[in-house]
């Protein structure tokens, strides 16, 4: 599994960071948790297919978790697409998007398959396919809101080729009913026991999504013993009673909540916007819990690296911007610096020179400071009209070949390769 976040801010986007969302990539297929606004377009970002989308799980009906819920659908109609989708949502889920729908005049190619949640639930399966299946549970928040548990189921051991041969074992339905986990008869009346060949079962990955809550034992039973945990981290520890009040948690209730569930790494999201340094979030939680990290938009996380590296792959150049070396003139005050950096050395004295006297050493060394340094005033007052003109092309969009300005600005503190 690889898991992509798209949106790590809380009830309001800022100029780094965009609504919640979360998507989880496992053997070509998409989920999606909540679909805030411009999920899409952070999926086309992050190198991810929104054909890919299987399910997408709804937490609860704050505006910022799926105000790009109806954009995204609209999006799959104009791809024609045809397989079915399912959503998963609280119950008023479905009257919400066939309104939209029929508001909108859309005519879908494809099914909608809705998976409504009642408030009184204690635990719910909402999605449960072969080789996975999602369990939803009630959390703590102002309105009712759901956390979600994705679960792959065990997999089968793995099969001691050379132990099958020596038994008679020689075709491909015999190894994979042993794999299933059921015996086999050879001809010769021979029964060849499943666990004599095959190994233990494998477990699954895991991955818990937790957000809007505060801290309560469902996320400690959506997160027991997972492989990721991604819980919200809304304020720190000094605006814990404003976390109470709203219905949120702070990344120490984050680092309980992976403490007790004993999960193996806890990922932090949901950052408000008063933080512009998220990082005081993330030093508040390693001091419970380790391994802790911060989510960061389109950086992937693996839960096995080896196999899983490349497989994803952002499509946007991500810029730090760095205050102490970028000016208010942006591209211009590093062209300058580096035309700087090119210093014009004096010619080595040739060997004939040494024989001159003292003074005519003298009076040719001072000659030919002043020439270099006209030399040098002319050079450089040529470069500078060079730069002018080139920067006046530049403008004009005229043979230039400077790259496009960045979409997305960035912080010294997204540091994209800090893991």
């Amino acid at each position: 599994m690889i898991i992509v976040p798209l949106g790590v801010a809380s009830a309001t986007p800022t100029a780094t960071r965009h609504l919640s969302s979360v998507a989880l990539w496992r053997e070509g297929d998409i989920h999606l948790f909540d679909c805030g606004e411009n999920a899409q377009m952070r999926m086309l970002q992050a190198g991810l297919k929104r054909s890919k989308i299987e399910n997408i799980f709804i937490s609860h009906f704050d505006v910022d978790h799926y105000s790009g819920l109806i954009g995204l659908i609209s999006t799959l109609q104009l791809q024609r697409r045809e397989n079915d989708l399912t959503i998963v949502g609280p119950e008023g889920i479905k009257e919400f998007v066939e309104w939209n729908v029929k508001f909108s005049k859309l005519e879908l190619s494809y099914n909608i398959n809705y998976v409504e949640v009642a408030e009184d639930i204690e635990s719910e399966r909402v999605v449960d396919a072969d080789e996975y299946y999602v369990e939803a549970r009630p959390l703590n928040h102002t309105k009712f809101c759901m956390g979600f548990r994705f679960q792959e189921k065990d997999k089968p051991g793995k099969v001691d080729a050379d132990k099958a041969e020596k038994l008679g074992i020689t075709k491909d339905e015999q190894y994979k009913t042993l794999k299933a986990g059921d015996d086999v008869e050879l001809e010769d009346g021979t029964v060849i026991k499943s666990y004599e060949i095959v190994g233990h079962p494998r477990p699954g990955d895991s991955f818990a999504y937790i957000t809007d809550t505060k801290y309560c034992p469902n996320s400690v039973k959506l997160a027991m013993n997972t492989n990721i945990l991604y819980h919200e981290a809304t304020f720190s520890e000094n605006l814990a009673d404003k976390a109470g009040e709203t219905g949120h948690s702070t990344s120490a209730d984050a680092a309980r909540v992976a403490n007790e569930a004993q999960t193996k790494l806890l990922v932090i999201s949901h950052f408000s916007a008063r933080y512009t340094n998220p990082f005081i979030l993330l030093r508040e939680a390693r001091e419970k819990f380790f391994p802790a990290w911060l989510a960061t938009e389109l950086r992937p996380i693996f839960t096995n690296p080896s196999q899983e590296k490349g497989i994803v792959q952002q499509k946007v150049y991500i810029k730090e911007i760095d205050d102490k070396k970028s000016s208010g003139s942006g591209g211009k005050s590093s062209r300058g610096s580096s035309d700087r950096s090119k210093k014009n050395f004096r010619k080595r004295k040739s060997s004939s020179g040494r024989s001159r006297s003292s003074s005519d050493r003298g009076s040719s060394n001072r000659r030919s400071r002043s020439d270099q340094g006209r030399k040098r005033r002319d050079s450089s007052s040529r470069d500078y009209s060079d730069r002018r003109d080139k920067r006046d092309q530049n403008d004009n969009n005229e043979g230039t070949s400077r790259p496009p300005k960045h979409i997305t600005p960035r912080t010294p503190f997204d540091d994209f390769d800090r893991f």
